[in-house]
């Protein structure tokens, strides 16, 4: 039923306007399967009952192989080499097979991976300090303070990263930054 209510959803909205965009978020908690319903507006039909989806865009959001990225980005940096250095190339297969057998991810066994219907798997890459204290500056110029350097460090230095042993990289990203920050403005 949801399949059916999924498709009927994207046909009305694609019939109305062909540019759409579809976000499906937290795909890791979708079920596996269902997102098969939207195969064959993704598929290489010209037009399917008579309407186009060429230019439709669809977008999956998901922490399914979020591990796979965080083992990749940190082989690079024990190989000395530097995040930034990292490529969709180096990912991209990984991710598209780690999330097809990732029973955890509601691309699971999908059919529009197995199909290669997914044009790019785009890795959200773990934030070193530097970008934890880069998310700090832009919270307070957004808060139209003035940025103290003594305080985006103490706010950086809060935040938690992995390995352990080593912290890298951050374990949250910058989502705490904001509350944190607040800590802070009360001082």
């Amino acid at each position: 039923l949801f399949q059916e209510q999924l498709q009927n959803w994207i046909r009305g909205n694609v019939s109305a306007c062909p540019s759409s965009v579809f976000i499906f978020d937290e795909m890791d908690k979708m079920h596996p399967g269902v997102i098969d319903a939207i195969k064959p507006f993704l598929d290489y039909y010209e037009e399917v009952d008579g309407v186009s989806y060429r230019k439709a865009i669809f977008i999956f959001l998901s922490n399914a192989g979020g591990d796979l990225i965080n083992k990749a980005a940190l082989d690079f940096w024990t190989s000395g080499k530097r995040r930034e250095d990292i490529q969709l190339k180096d990912l991209e297969p990984l991710l598209s097979v780690g999330v097809f057998n990732n029973k955890n991810s509601g691309l699971w066994r999908s059919s529009i991976i197995d199909r290669n219907l997914i044009d790019y798997f785009v890795p959200f890459l773990p934030l070193e300090h530097k970008h934890v204290k880069m998310c700090v500056r832009a919270e307070m110029t957004a808060r139209g303070y003035i940025v103290d350097e003594k305080i985006v460090q103490a706010v950086a230095d809060e935040m938690t990263y992995f390995p352990k042993e080593q912290k890298i990289y951050s374990d949250k990203g910058c989502k705490t930054v904001q509350a944190k920050l607040d800590i802070h403005e009360d001082l």
